[in-house]
């Protein structure tokens, strides 16, 4: 499934609309170069799930953590790891996490739980264009919710 994302906030749009329909227990692998959205994505996802309070990026840290219903969401910013060892310090081992939101997984390779939702994102004119994909059966479900709810037509009219 392939979406044109105009503007900020319509990439802010999608991530409410996948907070929306989100799983009970997901895990998101964000794809892109650098300034194509992943960070503004999943800040929306994380705010439309009632995060209080400031939606710090992971870029130094590597993993931020935050209270959302059922659980506990972990944004990961793997751009600045070497290998995928350097995540064995980071306890990605606990059942905490109902939700994964991870920028640059291919970086964490095998230290990651596969995806249920692969997200690409790439930057086209002044605008972005989101490429979204299921990596199992509950992605896949993900995507047909997101599609039945008329989530995405709102978005893509707004």
């Amino acid at each position: 499934m392939r979406i044109e994302l105009p503007a900020s906030e319509t990439t802010e749009a999608l991530g409410r609309a996948l907070a929306r329909t989100r799983p009970a227990s997901a895990v998101v692998h964000l794809h892109g170069e650098l300034g194509a959205g992943k960070s503004t994505l999943a800040r929306a996802l994380l705010r439309e799930l009632g995060v209080q309070g400031p939606i710090r990026s992971p870029t130094y840290t590597l993993l931020e953590r935050y209270p959302v219903p059922g659980g506990e969401a972990w944004h990961l910013d793997l751009y600045r790891i070497g290998n995928a060892g350097e995540l064995d310090f980071l306890g990605l081992d606990g059942d905490e996490a109902t939700l994964w939101l991870v920028e640059w997984p291919e970086r964490g390779a095998a230290a990651l739980p596969p995806p249920d939702l692969l997200v690409r994102l790439e930057q086209a004119g002044a605008g972005r264009l989101a490429g979204m994909e299921a990596g199992s059966a509950a992605g896949a479900a993900w995507l047909a919710a997101l599609q039945e709810t008329g989530c995405l037509q709102s978005l893509l009219a707004g």
